[in-house]
């Protein structure tokens, strides 16, 4: 992983999982990383976890001293809360080299953002919709290559844009609605590249998945709807079939810092059915490179969240 001194790095959902590992790494090489979570109290008593692994010298480590760690409130099924941040951001930082938007929820009951989206669309897409346009303008002012880099999964191979009920309000699968909602961040990072590119910009965006990552991530769907049977059968799979969590995270800091990346790829691991494994560029499925869909999901996007971005369509 290439040296991350003087560069500033957002990384939703750092907390706990491929977020924490990422914004380890990140720091260890030097960055100033903003942990962007839900909860201050979990993402400070994380801040505190990963200082005291770098302060243990880990080998990896190529700057464990340079790097910084700044907790700040996040709540990416509260479109307020993502204004909030992005104008506390700025006040803060006068630079943002590498956007992860890397939190995400998991096949949980139908529930409701704040705004009135479905939660797993609401969290997964809209919410990053948003920040990353709230931030747009931070990513672009600074010198240099940028990268927004979109966490998806290769579970959105199965999904399908429903746009005449975006909420599944006419009818609710988990699963169906965790395949939109990751079939949408790879259709929003690739038309966010091509509108970039558009206007010549030195922003890039990448995609990204983990592949199948021993996580919290599987645990909530299971704990949300009260089954100890599902909740202990996710906690199996994890443990037979799951790489770790800072395996997991590779792809998306390969996405973030690797020299031969290019806006518009696709990362994740190269292993075992692309579950496991050290990263590669690889192929998304058909339809995340539907341009008709992904400008029209992009006009739906700013409608439903009230974020507008100055770039033209592609």
């Amino acid at each position: 992983m290439p040296e991350q001194t003087d560069s500033t790095v957002v990384v939703t959902g750092a907390n706990s999982g491929l977020g924490y590992e990422g914004a380890t790494a990140f720091a260890g090489h030097g960055a100033d990383v903003v942990m962007a979570c839900r909860s201050l109290d979990r993402g400070e008593a994380a801040a505190e976890d990963i200082r005291a692994t770098l302060a243990a010298g880990p080998t990896w480590a190529s700057a464990p001293d340079a790097g910084s760690l700044t907790v700040m409130e996040l709540d990416l099924a509260d479109l307020s809360s993502v204004a909030r941040f992005a104008e506390q951001f700025g006040e803060r930082f006068d630079e943002l080299h590498t956007l992860c938007n890397n939190a995400g929820v998991m096949a949980i009951p139908r529930g409701e953002t704040a705004d009135g989206f479905e939660r797993q669309f609401g969290i997964n897409h809209l919410g990053h919709f948003a920040l990353t346009g709230h931030l747009l303008d931070d990513i672009r002012g600074t010198a240099g290559e940028t990268r927004v880099v979109t966490q998806s999964s290769g579970v959105h191979e199965q999904g399908e844009i429903e746009f005449d009920d975006l909420q599944r309000e006419q009818s609710y699968d988990k699963w169906g609605a965790y395949a939109q909602s990751k079939l949408a961040n790879l259709l929003f990072a690739y038309e966010l590249d091509r509108r970039l590119d558009a206007v010549g910009a030195d922003t890039v965006s990448v995609g990204c998945h983990p592949g199948y990552a021993d996580t919290n991530l599987q645990f909530r769907g299971p704990e949300e709807s009260g089954s100890t049977l599902r909740l202990w059968a996710m906690k199996a799979a994890n443990a037979l079939l799951g790489q770790s969590a800072a395996t997991g995270a590779l792809p998306m800091l390969y996405a973030a810092t690797e020299a031969g990346v290019e806006g518009g790829e696709y990362v994740g691991p190269g292993g075992l059915m692309n579950m496991r494994g050290a990263p590669e560029t690889q192929e998304s499925s058909p339809a995340s490179y539907d341009e008709d869909d992904a400008a029209r999901l992009w006009d739906v996007s700013e409608e439903l969240t009230g974020v507008e971005y100055d770039l033209p369509e592609a």
